[in-house]
């Protein structure tokens, strides 16, 4: 029996209410890691799209060029390609392709969703606009999502795939339901879609996949519907897959510690845009499950020194030990100019593998999160 997980009738163990992942993490440890310590480095998601791909997603809407959806796939497989090893360049341990396929997080997934529809963009700030989809029928998984996206990805990288995916609280709060009694509804009905995705997903191979829920910072309320998304999402879900959440900037006060109860093993955090005024919140009760931390300010293009990194890195420390912190961004950085998303994670794999020399040396007090002395 795994900690957390009952043993079910095929003799192989199933997620309930996962509490920490040590044994599930371990798989992304490199096999020529160089540090006794292991704190694990991936990206949140999205990463800035070269430019050249922008400019092939406007051709083939442009009826002058004889530029097709074939040219359109070949363009994406070469920036899936491109960000997958410049991920890898930068020394990340789970890498991601950047989202280079996907255009918005709900957008995306609301085209392969039946039931939903769009009827034009919506201002959503200054001049920002979002193509606002609409429920307008019973929603259903009619096509798969992101298995050939990771598949590709998995093809062409060396080092793990990590498969970000939009949670359906998410999909549910920022749509128009008119269909739907109400949009807790909706969500468990989206849930459920969810789950065949990460089923499908884990049948391909994937190992850890990471659900998106901004808009549970938000509406910090609705933490309960969240949960019960969660657990529909993970049924049958392995054990040896490893699930995340991710949690945009918000008064994650107003969550704790209800979403310790959550089925994740890792909670990911944006905490260096508050310069970390919220470690505190995750301190009382103590924090059970790992830590995905944000130590570079996604919303900045100002390139952290590793120094700054480092710094940022012990903020963890206070929470969680080593053995249960992994490091990436603050959130998606596909907003920032390419070369200070590189720099940014470039710079945020080196102060790692530095914290972990100088754990391993002792250099280092881990604070709130030390194991305490024996009487």
């Amino acid at each position: 029996m795994t900690d957390g997980w009952p043993e079910v009738g095929d003799g192989g163990t199933r997620r309930t209410a996962a509490d920490g992942g040590a044994d599930v993490r371990e798989q992304f440890r490199p096999d020529d890691h160089s540090n006794d310590h292991f704190l694990l480095t991936t990206v949140v998601g999205s990463y800035p799209k070269p430019k050249w791909l922008n400019r092939a997603e406007e051709l083939v809407e442009d009826d002058e060029y004889d530029f097709g959806e074939d040219h359109l796939t070949e363009a994406h497989d070469d920036a899936a390609r491109l960000i997958t090893r410049e991920h890898e360049r930068a020394g990340l341990d789970v890498v991601v392709d950047g989202e280079m396929r996907r255009n918005e997080m709900v957008e995306y997934f609301a085209h392969r969703i039946d039931g939903y529809e769009f009827n034009g963009p919506v201002k959503v700030w200054g001049h920002n606009y979002f193509d606002k989809p609409s429920v307008v029928d019973e929603v259903s998984y009619g096509e798969q999502w992101l298995v050939e996206e990771f598949e590709f990805t998995d093809g062409v990288a060396s080092h793990p795939v990590k498969v970000p995916i939009t949670g359906p609280y998410t999909l549910a709060n920022w749509s128009f339901n008119e269909h739907y009694d109400d949009e807790e509804t909706l969500a468990y009905e989206l849930a459920d879609l969810v789950n065949e995705e990460v089923e499908a997903l884990v049948e391909a191979g994937a190992r850890y996949i990471q659900i998106d829920e901004p808009a549970l910072a938000t509406t910090p309320d609705d933490h309960a519907i969240v949960g019960e998304c969660l657990e529909r999402i993970v049924e049958d879900v392995p054990a040896d897959v490893r699930l995340g959440l991710h949690v945009c900037y918000g008064d994650y006060s107003r969550i704790y510690p209800e979403v310790l109860d959550f089925p994740v093993h890792e909670f990911d955090l944006e905490l260096a845009n508050g310069e970390y005024e919220q470690v505190p919140v995750f301190q009382d009760p103590e924090f059970t499950k790992d830590l995905a931390l944000g130590v570079v300010d996604a919303h900045t293009a100002e390139v952290e020194p590793v120094e700054v990194i480092k710094e940022n890195i012990k903020k963890g420390f206070e929470i969680v030990p080593p053995e249960r912190l992994t490091i990436s961004p603050d959130c998606g950085l596909k907003l920032l100019p390419r070369d200070v998303a590189y720099g940014k994670t470039r710079n945020m794999v080196q102060a790692v593998r530095e914290v972990e020399a100088e754990l391993d040396a002792g250099e280092i007090d881990v604070g709130f999160a030390a194991a305490p002395a024996d009487d």
